[in-house]
């Protein structure tokens, strides 16, 4: 699809990418147990977020005199593409919020070209800020208990989001939790993944330069600080006060090596990192259930650190959440933790 509408003078067929982008509107009557509603941010940017209730369990929790935690999730397409309706970030988010469960916001933030660097970093920003600040009637959810997740770009924000966390002084929302499903990163020296999976699914060399340039500012190359994360201008992260993190990979995603140095790079930092290996999968490929890799089970007794989780709606510990998100990221691959 997006090489369709990408056109060779660095724009995008903004009319052709939301005819062929299917969307989902919300709806306030449950559909398989999670309501859904559009809460506006930013009019003026057309910020705003799909909030992702599941009922049944919300009311369970609240019998209890508990609340579920909370998931902000930032959509991949290389800052370029898709929106939180899009048609399968909405039944992602849909499954998320009724299998793990917990109560999703999945942000709706301005798209590159139009809107380069760091425009996607403050929608982010800003949407959490507007979460603490927000009088959000019959919120159901424990602000205390949020964890940032993305998949791809969305990861990419999720992080450099979460190096920003500092300076936005929040007072009622916490980020205890980080989930990165493989995360989009990048640099001008190419990595041996991107070297020999250069026909990979979704994901080649031509359309992440692509995106990269659409995205950074003019002038900047992929050693830029938002893409090269670990290279010569990242972010000193011993300083900063950074989430637990979850980091998914795939076998056969040709940026598997970037999210692999990403790991470790978070681990010298001195920040708590675990990854998540599906040997056979490629970029997203939580969308493609019919692919012939997608053929386990997926155990929902998943071994995580610190016990078994299974399947209650409390949290022994923060992990808890962020294993469980990655066993249903799908339905049938069944992940490889590797703790350390």
């Amino acid at each position: 699809m997006t090489d369709v509408i990408q056109r060779s003078d660095g724009t995008i067929n903004r009319r052709l990418h939301d005819i062929i982008d299917l969307s989902v509107k919300a709806s306030d009557k449950p559909i398989g147990g999670v309501k859904t509603s559009d809460i506006t941010v930013d009019a003026a940017r057309n910020l705003w977020f799909r909030l992702y209730t599941p009922t049944d369990t919300v009311a369970a929790a609240g019998a209890a005199g508990l609340t579920l935690p909370v998931i902000i999730f930032f959509h991949g397409g290389g800052f370029a593409f898709f929106s939180a309706g899009s048609i399968f970030y909405h039944n992602l988010c849909c499954r998320l919020a009724c299998k793990i469960p917990a109560v999703v916001i999945s942000v709706n933030y301005r798209l590159s070209p139009e809107h380069r660097f760091p425009s996607q970093y403050d929608d982010g920003l800003d949407t959490l800020k507007f979460l603490d600040e927000a009088k959000l009637s019959d919120f159901p959810a424990d602000l205390s208990r949020c964890f940032l997740a993305g998949d791809s770009a969305g990861a990419n924000l999720a992080h450099h989001v979460a190096c920003r966390i500092g300076e936005a002084e929040l007072r009622r929302l916490r980020v205890i939790g980080q989930i990165s499903v493989q995360p989009f990163l990048g640099g001008e020296e190419r990595t041996a993944s991107e070297n020999r999976l250069t026909k990979a699914a979704l994901v080649t060399i031509p359309r992440t330069d692509w995106v990269w340039k659409a995205f950074l500012p003019e002038g900047e190359n992929r050693d830029h600080e938002a893409v090269n994360v670990m290279g010569p201008r990242a972010v000193d992260l011993r300083g900063v006060k950074y989430p637990k993190t979850m980091v998914v990979v795939g076998g056969f995603d040709p940026l598997q090596d970037r999210q692999r140095q990403f790991r470790e790079w978070l681990r010298r930092s001195g920040k708590e990192v675990e990854l998540i290996e599906y040997s056979n999968a490629v970029h997203a490929f939580y969308f493609f259930p019919e692919l012939p890799e997608s053929s386990e089970l997926m155990d929902e007794n998943l071994q995580i650190e610190g016990g078994t989780y299974d399947g209650s709606i409390y949290f022994a510990n923060d992990m808890h959440l962020t294993a469980l998100f990655a066993v249903h990221l799908s339905s049938t691959m069944e992940p490889n933790l590797q703790l350390l």
